[in-house]
């Protein structure tokens, strides 16, 4: 059974939850990401941010930046267990409409899967199919 481990890139960095949203723009800029996960002082897994949260929902409200902190943005957090298996992965995945999830062992962040990992996962043949696949991009790109 192929499992949310045998995808997820490992070594996603968490920003703290007590940082600006300018910090994490200029962090998710220099590791060319879309999406950073956010943690507390624990190290444990609070929630995610991404580029299109500081667009939409601080800046063009005309909030600043560098006075809000990632955790004003940290929205519901969706996730997965390392140990999931793929199935579960892609249904979160489709019922949340999210494009990438952040992947938790005993609520501690050790990987993110984004839709290049799905499709570099089906490339080197890991274990998804071509129709886990195609239900995947079906139910998050055509509109029915």
């Amino acid at each position: 059974m192929i499992t949310a481990r045998d995808i997820m890139h490992r070594g996603a960095q968490c920003i703290d939850a007590n940082e600006s949203l300018m910090a994490a723009a200029k962090m998710m800029r220099d590791k060319g990401v879309g999406a950073l996960p956010i943690c507390g002082p624990d190290k444990k897994l609070k929630g995610i941010i991404t580029d299109r949260d500081i667009i939409t929902r601080c800046i063009a409200e005309g909030k600043d930046p560098s006075t809000m902190t990632a955790m004003d943005l940290g929205g519901h957090l969706h996730c997965v267990r390392a140990d999931d298996d793929m199935d579960t992965v892609l249904k979160k995945m489709e019922q949340h409409q999210i494009r990438r999830i952040p992947v938790i062992d005993d609520g501690m962040l050790v990987g993110m899967i984004t839709e290049k990992d799905l499709a570099d996962g089906h490339k080197m043949s890991k274990g998804l199919t071509d129709r886990q696949i195609i239900e995947f991009m079906d139910s998050m790109f055509v509109t029915h």
